[in-house]
């Protein structure tokens, strides 16, 4: 009995794999989370540096699997048993075998809601071409949501190409048309554009950042124009409740900046694996069905 025949027939077993499977890509997504900012850091450094004519300061090579992962306390490298997602995490007890200091408990949850996560889209859309797409966008909207929270950064080289990632999948009209996701693409960029352009010229200010608008053409691109209407909705109402709610609190200020770029992210993943519940809910809910 092959694996690929077990993964098909068997939805326990499919669901169980992918979990694993999002274990380890969460552990991987972890990496990206931390590094991937911090490249992008050295290579504007970089041609700053090139634009003056001046050398660069020397750095240690950094890539998303160079140099290997260490403690940030004592620079203990990690080994292949002390980085077992979750588990390793456990058996250390939240601290470094080393030095003894405490482990971030994010890296952990990471991992566990990357396979929660990659589990339900498995559940939802069983074995074949589909799931493999809505993985790859899944994982993509955690790793840029936890880089805007931290950063307020969306890198192009991820929303680039998950854009032409979801073009590529419609191609067979796997999530949507591809007449659709062309569409969706054009509107979810020029629609976030307009939004910027617009509150700038009211308050002279600049209200989101141009990651955003990228965002929501990926978005655009996987799901099709018809899914903009309630992405843009569910993040912008899930956006303010959050941001007034942290303002009252006072755990935000109202000046400073607030990442929309996560609020696309899980609208947009509920659009990709409830859209349709979620809008004949809501037309039901309306009476316009």
């Amino acid at each position: 009995m092959s694996l690929i025949y077990l993964l098909e027939t068997s939805s326990t077993f499919f669901i169980v794999s992918t979990f694993i499977l999002g274990l380890l890509v969460g552990s991987f997504l972890n990496v990206v989370i931390h590094r991937l900012p911090l490249i992008m850091q050295r290579e504007w450094e970089q041609q700053c540096h090139d634009l003056i004519g001046s050398a660069a300061p020397k750095s240690d090579e950094l890539t998303l699997s160079k140099p290997r992962s260490r403690c940030p306390h004592c620079g203990h490298a990690i080994t292949a048993l002390e980085n077992i997602p979750v588990i390793s995490y456990l058996i250390l007890k939240g601290r470094c075998k080393d030095c003894k200091a405490p482990i971030s408990k994010r890296y952990p949850l990471i991992e566990l809601l990357t396979a929660i996560i990659s589990a339900l889209v498995a559940w939802h859309f069983g074995f074949g071409i589909a799931v493999c797409g809505a993985l790859l966008i899944s994982w993509a909207l955690l790793a840029l949501t936890f880089i805007d929270v931290d950063h307020q950064l969306l890198p192009d080289s991820i929303t680039l190409p998950l854009l032409w990632l979801g073009l590529f999948f419609n191609l067979f009209g796997t999530f949507t048309d591809i007449s659709s996701a062309v569409i969706g693409a054009i509107v979810g960029y020029l629609a976030l554009w307009l939004v910027y352009h617009g509150f700038r010229l009211v308050t002279g200010k600049e209200g989101m950042g141009y990651g955003d608008f990228k965002l929501l053409a990926a978005l655009g691109a996987w799901m099709g124009w018809q899914a903009l209407p309630m992405i843009i909705l569910l993040s912008s109402l899930v956006g303010a409740l959050v941001g007034i709610s942290l303002i009252l609190l006072k755990q935000q200020h109202r000046d400073n900046p607030i990442p929309f770029g996560p609020y696309l992210a899980a609208a947009g993943w509920l659009a990709l694996v409830w859209g349709e519940s979620l809008t004949s809910g809501y037309l039901n809910w309306s009476g316009l069905s």
